[in-house]
């Protein structure tokens, strides 16, 4: 005998009454998971995405926090960037205006330099011209006694005679220049 011939078919489909208990239980088990378990696993997942969300949120306030700090840093850097430039100009202009002054009061040490070096070479050509017209007179006395043979002893008359003698060589002088 087969089993499609004595009804092994219906050995495989249960029973009106298994399916009617079965489709109650099913229901009950719904309405239990429905009532209870459904809103506690809403409220984990309503906590996860709030968590979520507040995660989000910070760190959306994190990045624009980051953001303003770094626009912050930036302008500070260009600004002293802008400072440095200007520190640099200004260190150059004052190392030229350093210079130019130094150089103006080496000119003006130099100048004064010159004019002392001028004023004593003046008083030495004056002593030298005085010395020598002291040497130039005492000779010119001892010549002049000797010619005439007699001493010249008076100094009125060396004095007038050399004063005569220089006159008339600086005469002469002149006449040649």
């Amino acid at each position: 005998m087969t089993l499609a011939q004595t009804g092994g078919l219906e050995l495989f489909l249960p029973k009106t009454y298994d399916i009617i208990w079965s489709f109650i239980i099913l229901v009950v088990i719904a309405l239990f998971f429905y009532k209870l378990m459904l809103p506690r696993f809403q409220k984990i997942f309503d906590e996860r995405a709030s968590k979520i969300e507040g995660g989000i949120s910070k760190a959306k306030a994190a990045q624009e926090q980051a953001d303003a700090a770094k626009k912050k840093f930036e302008d500070q850097l260009s600004t002293a960037r802008v400072d440095a430039s200007k520190i640099r100009d200004d260190a150059r202009a004052e190392a030229s205006h350093i210079i130019a002054d130094a150089r103006s009061r080496a000119e003006t040490e130099a100048a004064q330099i010159t004019a002392n070096a001028q004023r004593s070479i003046e008083s030495q050509q004056q002593q030298a011209l005085v010395s020598l017209k002291s040497e130039v007179g005492a000779l010119a006395t001892s010549l002049a006694g000797k010619i005439l043979g007699t001493k010249l002893q008076d100094d009125s008359v060396q004095s007038s005679m050399l004063d005569s003698m220089i006159d008339e060589l600086g005469q002469d002088k002149d006449k040649a220049a």
